[in-house]
């Protein structure tokens, strides 16, 4: 769709509400006269901050607009209300257009837990806060309840943590097969197994001089985790090994927990577990997705659903540790009915973490590129609903919550605990709670100053072989830690 700006360039914000309420546009910023199909987006500065758009569709023009008090001139506020007023005055005309109300209302971005959190904060009661987002975004009260029940897990994360403390995440880019919805930057290791062995050398680097950072820095490990990827695609003997090599290097005393993916249950065996609990690891994942044969094949899934309880029964015979299980709601050929089936089974087993996500169709996987059949908006609201109900009827509660870009239906992805066994990486990864330190391909880590100050990444090369190859330059690059511990104290 074409975009005008006019008065400002805040074209991420323009971008940003356009893909909630027009997923299959596409922003265009063509110079000339307005004309076509388009989006003209103005902001006026003056006492009164105002922004109008006009939404123009099958020839027909639709009007929308916000205004609030100015800020001071040039500030990170007035830039942030500016940037909302705008997405309010897009989002209202499309409202007026026929544009049906998204479950999230006019909210954008992947932490919804970021606007509730300060609302708890400040004093205001769980029921007071909910209403006041759901007002202010125009969210639906369901939605704003699950962000209220995830924002006072948040704070409980919040109150259990000190200034020193950090995180860890080592990422192994590496997976049985690539499953059709993936667009992690992942290889399958039929066709790179001879890159594990100069990976995991380079992994060492890597890990030897963030500890080297965190001892000079005087840093708590409070969470330990292992994603990827799927890390149970390496061998007992290397998971041994990489095990050993943190223990080594890490003071872990503190650790709270350690969790490793071992997502695909055609990686899981005896051996690869053991060597796991020897080391401390007492959170695994094992991710069916779904419990259909027929779904596994169309995501291209090497296992069946026998083959997850089989996984399973392994996993608690080992003993030790709390499991996680995910579920895709949208997978190309489920239903609903499919669905609330999977869910029954997996509800069964007992899990203590139960995360559902919505599917997202990224441009880089396969479902994209092939146009697979897909269950529609409305189908996955109904599997989400059923979750929600379900989820809480057997006693679990949702402790964090994350949006991506081109989820079906704009919906979100939604951990679900038992109580006591929610997972203080994800809550602390989410919503920016302490320092991510992480180290392989691909890997973020992210340096959180105090009290909401200012944040820093510092991302490594994607690819395995990229990867290897700049070892060096990821290493030298992690003196950033100290001097942003420096800066921050």
């Amino acid at each position: 769709m074409r975009l005008y700006l006019i008065g400002h360039d805040y074209k991420y914000a323009a971008e940003q509400i356009l893909l909630t309420l027009f997923p299959a546009e596409r922003p265009e910023y063509p110079e000339g006269a307005p004309e076509g199909e388009r989006m003209e987006i103005a902001l006026e500065k003056g006492e009164t901050l105002r922004a109008r758009c006009k939404l123009v569709l099958d020839g027909k023009s639709f009007c929308g607009e916000d205004e609030a008090p100015a800020l001071r001139p040039g500030s990170l506020e007035e830039d942030s209300r500016c940037q909302r007023l705008i997405k309010n005055a897009v989002y209202r005309a499309a409202l007026a257009a026929g544009r049906p109300r998204p479950p999230w209302g006019a909210l954008t971005g992947v932490r919804p837990g970021k606007l509730m959190t300060p609302l708890l904060l400040s004093g205001l009661s769980g029921v007071e806060a909910a209403r006041r987002f759901s007002e202010e975004y125009d969210v639906s009260p369901e939605r704003a309840r699950l962000c209220l029940d995830t924002g006072r897990e948040t704070l409980k994360a919040m109150d259990s943590l000190e200034k020193q403390d950090v995180c860890l995440y080592v990422g192994i880019p590496f997976c049985p097969t690539r499953c059709a919805y993936c667009s992690f930057v992942s290889q399958s290791v039929e066709k790179s197994m001879a890159l594990i062995p100069p990976f995991l050398e380079a992994l060492e680097k890597e890990l030897r001089a963030v500890a080297e950072q965190v001892r000079r820095q005087g840093l708590r490990i409070v969470a330990l985790y292992m994603g990827g990827g799927t890390p149970t695609t390496l061998s007992a003997e290397q998971l041994d090994r990489l095990c050993g090599l943190l223990e080594d290097q890490f003071d872990l005393s503190a650790l709270r927990e350690y969790t490793v993916e071992a997502g695909r249950p055609d990686t899981i065996t005896e051996a690869k577990l053991a060597a796991l609990r020897r080391h401390g690891v007492d959170r695994i994942s094992v991710n069916p997705q779904t419990m259909s044969d027929a779904v596994l094949e169309a995501i291209g899934r090497r296992h069946t659903a026998a083959d997850i309880l089989t996984a399973l029964e392994k996993v608690r015979a080992c003993g030790g540790f709390a499991v996680n299980m995910d579920l895709i709601a949208g997978l190309p050929e489920d239903s609903p009915e499919g669905f609330a089936d999977t869910l029954k089974q997996v509800l069964a087993l007992a899990p203590e973490n139960i995360t559902v996500h919505t599917l997202s169709v990224k441009r880089g996987s396969r479902i994209a590129l092939e146009g697979s059949r897909l269950p529609s908006g409305e189908e996955v609201a109904r599997m989400l609903s059923l979750a929600e109900e379900r989820l809480r009827a057997a006693g679990y509660g949702p402790y964090y919550l994350y949006r991506q870009k081109f989820m079906s239906g704009g919906f979100e992805n939604v951990g679900w605990t038992r109580p006591g066994s929610s997972n203080l990486y994800n809550i602390c990864m989410m919503e920016e709670l302490c320092s991510i330190l992480a180290m392989g391909a691909g890997g973020s880590t992210k340096l959180i100053g105090p009290a909401g100050g200012r944040n820093i990444r510092l991302t490594a090369p994607k690819y395995p072989l990229e990867y290897i190859q700049n070892i060096d330059r990821v290493c030298a690059g992690k003196e950033e830690i100290s001097r942003f511990c420096g800066q921050s104290r």
